[in-house]
């Protein structure tokens, strides 16, 4: 046994004299308090940002299909109550929020009578 604690000391005197003093010192022996805290943090956020990743690959079964959950935006409905069609194209967002139609619709029923739409008016 102390022939094994003789090699050990062999080998820490051979890689400290290599590699610095430093690389055979306990990984607690320049812990703190304040150090601990900075690494609960650092844990604390890392865990944070991995439910994050994970809540965003997230799979829903739809029909029998899993499906990315990122695909799919809650708020947004991208289907035009007035004429049924649906769009993808980013300016129908705007008039959507708006006044409840496309782009396409919003210059055919409601340019320049904002007011009558407003009232509750809708093409039939």
């Amino acid at each position: 046994m102390s022939d094994d604690l003789n090699k050990i000391a062999r080998y820490e005197v051979a890689i400290s004299k290599k590699y610095g003093k430093d690389s055979i010192k306990h990984p607690k022996a320049d812990w703190n308090e304040q150090k601990e805290k900075d690494y609960q943090e650092q844990i604390q956020h890392l865990y944070k940002k991995e439910q994050k990743i994970e809540e965003k690959n997230k799979k829903i079964e739809i029909d029998g299909f899993l499906i990315s959950k990122k695909l799919f935006n809650k708020d947004d409905n991208r289907t035009c109550p007035v004429c049924s069609l649906y769009s993808f194209e980013t300016r129908d967002d705007i008039y959507m929020k708006k006044f409840d139609c496309c782009f396409r619709c919003y210059i055919q029923y409601i340019e320049g009578r904002e007011e009558r739409w407003q009232t509750g008016w809708r093409p039939k």
